[in-house]
């Protein structure tokens, strides 16, 4: 049997839902603690420089009252360096953020962001912050994240969910030889984005990866079977996949 995969759980959209109308309800903290009721390793958060759905106080209470690890995805500002630095969560990923998008459109350009991003690898990690870089399937991004010294990088999986047909296997391949090259230059290899129970199972397999962190689609399919349902079945599919590959 292969190593097991984890799987960190991110929460945000559930406070998108909260911001929408104002008010408390629905919890994305209490979301976390259903998220690790039903086999999540790992919470995932992102704190947005316009807080359009967690917010600093998520991110304290997360902290104070979740056992489980904390994820919390930043942009490379010093704001958020300095939010990172006094919550002190387990991991760290930086992620590209542009006010108007509404999601994150793509991998962060390790390569050609390079002297901007070292202050903040640095720091986190001399914080013993585990550092990820949220990129592309690409070997110059993989070299890149190498140079700065984050132990970590997620692969983006968003164009490969998003594609049909022959291109959704071309950008699998493609995921695929990065993931391994990620792992045979001593990088920890993760991945993530638009993962759904349709898509998670081919990645799952890939036995180098480490982790997924999956979020917008656990979220909205707990609108009809309900979150520790989301998750479980989730959980159960990367499980099935990652046992099979081992198996074989």
């Amino acid at each position: 049997m292969s190593a097991k995969l984890r799987l960190g759980v991110n929460i945000d959209h559930v406070a998108t839902i909260r911001n929408a109308r104002g008010g408390q309800h629905p919890d994305p903290v209490r979301a976390a603690v259903l998220a690790a009721k039903a086999g999540a390793d790992g919470i995932t958060a992102h704190l947005r420089e316009d807080r359009r759905h967690i917010s600093d106080s998520d991110i304290k209470r997360l902290r104070a009252e979740i056992d489980l690890p904390l994820n919390f995805e930043m942009a490379a500002t010093d704001e958020m360096l300095a939010i990172a630095m006094a919550a002190k969560p387990h991991a760290a990923c930086i992620v590209p953020e542009k006010r108007e998008e509404r999601t994150t459109e793509g991998g962060l350009d390790a390569a050609g962001g390079h002297n901007h991003l070292h202050k903040y690898v640095s720091e986190l990690g001399a914080a013993d912050i585990r550092v990820s870089l949220f990129i592309e399937a690409s070997k110059t991004q993989l070299d890149a994240a190498k140079h700065l010294g984050a132990p970590v990088v997620e692969i983006h999986t968003g164009a490969y969910c998003d594609a049909v047909g022959d291109a959704r296997y071309r950008e699998l391949e493609r995921i695929r030889d990065a993931v391994r090259y990620g792992a045979s230059i001593g990088l920890e290899v993760h991945a993530g984005h638009g993962l759904s129970f349709d898509t998670v199972s081919p990645v799952a397999k890939m036995t180098e990866i480490a982790e997924l962190n999956i979020g917008h689609f656990l979220i909205g399919e707990a609108v009809f079977i309900g979150l520790e349902n989301s998750i479980v079945e989730m959980r159960r599919l990367m499980d099935e996949a990652r046992s099979a590959h081992g198996d074989a």
